[in-house]
């Protein structure tokens, strides 16, 4: 993948919105495979409500900024995108634990330790729209990150595992590295989603 520009340019601009358009359109696809992939693991209705509403904001965010892009004289699809999201979804097919930890326990709970500094590198560069679709994708993610924690320790109790052991050990084994530090505290502790699961993962 080429190296973004800044945000203060029109370039830098548009590839952040078109990286974020494609990680969004990604978001929607992962939130209707775990609703059709893991129905062996028969979970009570409030998980496939749950995800039909993730599934329903990811579209929203996608749409936002794919509208945006276009204001902007561009449109998604004009630059390449990576693939990391499917990387992940494809390693953890086969456990529902699995795809919870590392989809948004780790990288979706990673969308809330960055997006607040980009929102403000785009307000200090002038672009108050793209800054506020950020600042409404952000409020979203806080509770796609809850549900990923809910629904994570539901199957834990299930299965009369320890969830934050239980985390540790289903990262080391799907996840390249070490999360990255620091963390939005508070985002994350509005989520449920404590520092016990991801501190002691930490690169620092």
């Amino acid at each position: 993948m080429p190296k973004r520009g800044k945000a203060g340019s029109d370039a830098g601009r548009i590839a952040l919105l078109h990286a974020l358009a494609h990680i969004e359109l990604n978001a929607i696809d992962l939130a209707c495979d775990l609703i059709a992939r893991f129905t062996d693991d028969n979970p009570p209705r409030a998980f496939f409500d749950d995800w039909v509403t993730v599934a329903e904001e990811e579209a929203l965010h996608f749409s936002l900024l794919s509208d945006r892009l276009e204001s902007l004289g561009s449109f998604y699809g004009a630059l390449p995108a990576h693939d990391g999201l499917w990387e992940a979804a494809e390693q953890t097919r086969h456990d529902l634990l699995a795809r919870l930890a590392v989809v948004p326990l780790v990288l979706e709970a990673r969308g809330l330790d960055v997006t607040p500094a980009m929102t403000e590198n785009l307000r200090s560069a002038g672009d108050e729209d793209s800054a506020t679709i950020l600042a409404r994708i952000y409020e979203d993610e806080i509770g796609h990150v809850a549900a990923g924690e809910r629904w994570f320790r539901w199957r834990c109790e299930l299965d009369g595992l320890n969830p934050v052991e239980t985390y540790h050990r289903l990262v080391r084994e799907h996840f390249r590295g070490r999360l990255k530090a620091p963390f939005n505290h508070e985002a994350r502790t509005a989520a449920g989603f404590h520092p016990g699961y991801y501190e002691p993962l930490s690169d620092r």
